[in-house]
C-alpha cells in the first residue's frame, strides 16, 4: 500500500473519546486535534495524510439526530473521493442508531466508514480511546494488494472488534467492550495482527457510484410490550397523529398476547397504512412468526416480519423508507429485504 495515496479524514462528533481533563480545573473540556496529538503521539507514525473535521460544537450522542446523520453524510459525499477512508468520533450512546442509519443513507459505499469512541477519555491513563482511534484509522486504510478496500462498509470498532454498523447494539455502559453484534459474526477481530472475516464482509462486484440520501421521516414509534400492557397504552401509541410506522418489541421469536383487543388495535392500524414491523426482544435470535399460533395472529393482522434486525436497525431503515415516500405496501417490502445486510433472511 503506497503512503502517497493513502489519507483519512477523521470526522468527530463529540463524546467521551474526545474529552480531555483540563489540569487547573479538573473539568472535562472537547477535544480539538492538537490535544489528540499531545495524546496520541503515535498517530505521527502513521506515513499517510490524517485531516480533521471537528463538530462545532461537538454534539453529546444523546443529542444526535437525523441533522446530525445528514451533516455527517454530506462531510463523506463532499470529500469521498479524497480519502481512503473515513473514522467518525462519536459518543457510545447512540453510536449503534447512527451507524445503522448511515448504512441506509450512504446507498453505493465503496469505502470504509469506522464509528468508534470510547469509555474513558482519551488524555485518561487508563483509556480506551488511543487503542480504538489507532486501530479504527488503520482499518480504515486497510486495501487488498489488487488496492481495493478491505472492509467497504459502515462499521464500528471497539474493544479489539469490529462489527457491522447496522447490526450493532450498546450492551454496557461500564465495560470497555462496549458493543455486541449478536446475530452477525464480527468483521475483524484485532489481536497482534488484526484479522478480518472476509467471507462476512460485504463487496460489490461492480464499482457503483456513492449515491447520498438525506430524507428520513421520523413519524415513528417503538411499542415495548409487557405482560399486562393496558389497552389504552397501546391504542395511544396508535393514535399517535402523523404516525406513520411502529418498531413493535415481541417475546421470543416473534410472540404477543392473543388478546382480542390487541390484534384487534394492531390490524385497524396496519389497515390505515400504518407499517408495524416485529422485532425480538431478546438480544440474539430471529422473529419466527409462523412458529407460533401468537406470531401467526400478527402476521394476519398486517405485522411484518423484521427477522433479526436490531431495534437501531428497524428504526433508522424505517425512518429511510418513509422518507423516500414510498407507499405503505412498498416499505412493508423493502422492510422484508436486507439493503445494507442488516437482516438474515
Amino acid at each position: 500500500m503506497s503512503p502517497n495515496n493513502t489519507s483519512v479524514l477523521l470526522i468527530y462528533t463529540g463524546g467521551t473519546i474526545g474529552m480531555i481533563e483540563n489540569a487547573e480545573t479538573g473539568a472535562l473540556e472537547s477535544f480539538n486535534f492538537e490535544h489528540l496529538q499531545k495524546h496520541v503521539p503515535e498517530l505521527q507514525n502513521f506515513t499517510f495524510r490524517i485531516d480533521t473535521y471537528q463538530f462545532d460544537p461537538p454534539m453529546d450522542s444523546s443529542d444526535m439526530d437525523p441533522d446530525a446523520w445528514r451533516k455527517l453524510v454530506r462531510i463523506i459525499s463532499d470529500n469521498y473521493n479524497q480519502y481512503t477512508g473515513f473514522v467518525i468520533l462519536h459518543g457510545t450512546d447512540t453510536m449503534a442508531y447512527t451507524a445503522s442509519a448511515l448504512s441506509f443513507m450512504l446507498e453505493g459505499l465503496n469505502k470504509p466508514v469506522i464509528l468508534t469512541g470510547s469509555q474513558l477519555p482519551i488524555g485518561v491513563l487508563r483509556t480506551d480511546g488511543k487503542e480504538n482511534l489507532l486501530t479504527s484509522i488503520e482499518i480504515a486504510t486497510a486495501r487488498h494488494p489488487n488496492g481495493r478496500p478491505i472492509v467497504p462498509e459502515v462499521c464500528i470498532f471497539f474493544e479489539n472488534h469490529l462489527t457491522r454498523g447496522n447490526r450493532t447494539t450498546k450492551i454496557n455502559a461500564e465495560n470497555f467492550n462496549a458493543f455486541r453484534s449478536y446475530n452477525y459474526p464480527v468483521l475483524a477481530s484485532a489481536g497482534i495482527h488484526i484479522k478480518y472475516n472476509n467471507v462476512q464482509i460485504h463487496t460489490e462486484n461492480v464499482q457503483r457510484e456513492l449515491q447520498p440520501h438525506y430524507l428520513l421521516d421520523t413519524n415513528i414509534a417503538i411499542l415495548k410490550l409487557f405482560p399486562g400492557i393496558q389497552e389504552n397504552v397501546v391504542d395511544a401509541i396508535l393514535a399517535i397523529k402523523g404516525l406513520k410506522a411502529v418498531v413493535l418489541e415481541t417475546y421470543g421469536s416473534g410472540n404477543a398476547p392473543l388478546k382480542e383487543w390487541f390484534l384487534h388495535h394492531l390490524h385497524n392500524a396496519c389497515e390505515q397504512g400504518i407499517i408495524i414491523v416485529n422485532v425480538t426482544q431478546c438480544s440474539a435470535g430471529t422473529v419466527e412468526m409462523e412458529r407460533y399460533e401468537t406470531g401467526y395472529r400478527l402476521m394476519q393482522a398486517g405485522v411484518v416480519c423484521g427477522y433479526d434486525s436490531t431495534t437501531e436497525s428497524a428504526v433508522t431503515k424505517l425512518m429511510f423508507l418513509l422518507g423516500h415516500n414510498y407507499p405503505p405496501a412498498k416499505v412493508r417490502d423493502l422492510m422484508s429485504r436486507p439493503l445494507a445486510g442488516e437482516i438474515t433472511i
